[in-house]
């Protein structure tokens, strides 16, 4: 069912005199249901205003629409009524007038004294009777805005929009104007979108409270929802045992973007050379088929054609050398699984928090989960069949290899146990191996199975040690698989250099995801400098159908290798907090207090919107929506603590606040 008001995907871009462009929101989505007070809250410059002057049809937005009951907004109309901050009233005419004028314009077809009826009706509504008949000038401020609410709501719009409407008045008129706007609108079911910077009033008013991140680009952070009972009043409203937990998570959230405004500014740089500040790179990457993009950028071109001269990849022998190389200096970026560059950021593992950005996915897909040959001519076919082995054989330890601690490869195995009801850390072993070593360990049983990327799982159904009992398709489908890394200081030092790295890459990937190209990349793939295996192996999923070794007929899976369709690219700060949520779980990293500051840092959407647009290619960010697995399980982006609580195969969750400025560089 289509709600009330769908605000789909806007983007609001304004043209600078000196030609320039000024990107004020980005990709913003929201959905408001008949009846529901919804508040905009930010600092100054994040969008508030220009996302509710497109609501009510004042401005356009540059992409998406905005959708009311089924028909676009392109221009104002009655159905809408916007009360500012300034009143607007004309002032040559009377409390009565003001209000009159506008039912006459909207309400032509009904009759005189019907009209007259309405206006009268909302003058008493606001408490105005004894001033019907006198001008703005003998008002005081919050009879002035009362009027401009009056007048909205007397034409019976279908969306009341209300842009900092007690910005302006003091406290005690406020206090009683917002108790007045609340009864009103629940006794006469009116939708509201509002433009707040007061926390206190979002809480009062608000069903949800959705919280912008600073301009320019600014996009939805987190959205609050207000679970407080109505009719509300505001000493209930501060006595409700939720209330400042809310109130703090605004304030936290505030700060939050105060201090990433800090931050903003970057270091200066010398140009080296084609318009660039560094021209030879050492990019580190691991031997598997989704470097394709990095091996595509270099064999085509599109690293020199950027103005990349000299780039040299660097094969790395496991992903604890690509996160050593990047920290240390040595590589200036590299190919990393999707949670190295939030542990790196934190610290994980009792190292020294070097920032890392990420501003280009790379790839998704690709992995799978293999077990033991032995396993399955023991008759094992699901995870209930491999739970059962388990309870039959206590004193056997069955290890199960995955790459690095921050790989999806350890977080989608330990997911898929856990949701079989197997304990990934009691129940099993988990052991880091690095991927070209996973068959090898499997043929000589120092493990029983494990989950990588390809072609390591094809390798071992080809030589008939292992078969798959799930993909990644089946398990979460379309998540991040590799992305792209550089250290936070780098990016600032050299930021020509790393726009022009991720275009080149964009290039790449695009290239990567045409099926007419598989072929030849194949061919790049297979020499001994990059992936170096045999093509027999690297086919399924990569080109051919995907063989998961046993009685099945392979199946043709187009999206198992995915480098650029459906939105591959761009940073999703959902994902990285699901990702973060996972990491938590299994008490790999506090969960930190103030994630939104973390992932906002590290997925750079706005690096990644750039080199997009240089190309004219969609600089459209993921939806921010629930992610939702297998089994049914949904991670609301909104409430990751509720999440985490809810589970129930977990370690103790720890919960931190971890403090984004206090992350010094080495």
């Amino acid at each position: 069912m289509a709600s009330f008001l769908e605000v789909d995907h806007v983007d609001r871009v304004f043209t600078l005199p000196n030609g320039g462009r000024y990107i004020a929101i980005k990709n913003v989505h929201l959905e408001i249901e008949a009846g529901e007070f919804v508040s905009l809250l930010g600092h100054s410059g994040c969008g508030k205003s220009t996302l509710l002057n497109i609501v009510a049809g004042l401005d356009q937005p540059s992409q998406g629409g905005v959708v009311l009951e089924g028909r676009e907004i392109t221009e104002p109309g009655p159905d809408r009524m916007v009360v500012f901050q300034n009143y607007s009233l004309l002032p040559w005419k009377t409390v009565w007038e003001n209000i009159a004028l506008a039912v006459d314009t909207v309400m032509k077809d009904i009759s005189a004294t019907e009209r007259r009826e309405i206006v009268q009706h909302h003058i008493e509504m606001v408490g105005l009777r004894g001033a019907a008949k006198k001008y703005p000038a003998q008002l005081s401020g919050g009879m002035k805005q009362r009027v401009a609410i009056a007048r909205a709501l007397a034409i019976r719009p279908k969306l009341l929009l209300l842009d900092e409407p007690f910005g302006a008045l003091d406290a005690l008129t406020r206090g009683n104007l917002q108790e007045q706007l609340m009864k009103i609108c629940q006794e006469n079911h009116v939708s509201c979108l509002m433009v707040t910077h007061d926390p206190d009033e979002a809480l009062l008013l608000s069903d949800r409270i959705v919280m912008l991140t600073n301009g320019p680009e600014a996009h939805i952070g987190q959205i609050l929802e207000v679970k407080i009972p109505r009719p509300r009043h505001r000493l209930e409203v501060v006595n409700h045992p939720s209330y400042y937990a809310l109130r703090n998570e605004i304030v936290y959230f505030l700060n939050q973007q105060k201090r990433a405004k800090k931050r903003q500014a970057s270091t200066p740089s010398i140009i080296a050379g084609n318009g660039l500040e560094k021209i030879n790179l050492q990019l580190g990457f691991i031997p598997l088929i989704d470097c394709a993009p990095l091996v595509v950028a270099q064999e085509k071109g599109f690293f020199a054609e950027e103005g990349l001269e000299q780039v040299n990849l660097s094969r790395e022998a496991s992903w604890k050398t690509i996160a050593e190389g990047v920290v240390q200096g040595r590589l200036d970026a590299a190919q990393m699984v999707t949670g190295m560059p939030l542990g790196i950021t934190l610290g994980m593992g009792g190292n020294h928090p070097t920032p890392i950005v990420s501003a280009l996915t790379l790839s998704r897909n690709g992995n799978a989960i293999t077990l033991s040959k032995k396993l399955y001519e023991q008759g094992v076919r699901t995870l209930e069949d491999f739970r059962q082995v388990l309870e039959q054989t206590p004193d056997h330890v069955h290890n199960l290899g995955m790459v690095h601690p921050t790989s999806m490869h350890n977080i989608i195995l330990r997911y898929w146990l856990a949701s079989g009801g197997i304990d990934p850390d009691r129940d099993v072993n988990l052991t880091m191996i690095p991927p070209p070593q996973m068959v090898s360990n499997l043929k000589a049983g120092n493990i029983t199975g494990y989950c990588v990327g390809e072609p390591w799982n094809s390798r071992a159904v080809y030589e008939e040690v292992g078969f798959v009992i799930a993909s990644d398709l089946e398990i979460y489908p379309g998540h991040v698989e590799k992305v792209l890394g550089v250290r936070e200081d780098w990016a600032n030092q050299y930021p020509d250099t790393h726009q022009a790295l991720l275009r080149a890459l964009l290039r790449a990937c695009e290239y990567c995801d045409d099926r007419r190209n598989r072929e030849d990349i194949l061919e790049l793939l297979c020499q001994p400098q990059y992936v170096g295996s045999a093509a027999v192996y690297t086919r399924p999923g990569f080109i051919d159908p995907y063989d998961y070794g046993t009685e099945y007929e392979p199946v043709q899976h187009l999206r198992y290798n995915q480098f650029f369709v459906d939105k591959t690219n761009a940073p999703s700060s959902v994902e990285l907090l699901w990702m973060m949520a996972q990491m938590a779980r299994w008490g790999l990293i506090p969960f930190p207090k103030n994630w939104v500051g973390i992932t906002e840092r590290i997925n750079r959407i706005d690096l990644f919107g750039e080199a997009a647009r240089a190309l004219d290619l969609p600089d459209t960010p993921r939806d921010r929506a629930p992610i939702k697995l297998f089994d049914e399980v949904v991670f609301n982006p909104d409430e990751p603590l509720t999440y985490l609580k809810g589970l129930k195969i977990k370690r103790d969750i720890r919960i931190e606040e971890i403090f984004v400025d206090d992350l010094v560089n080495v």
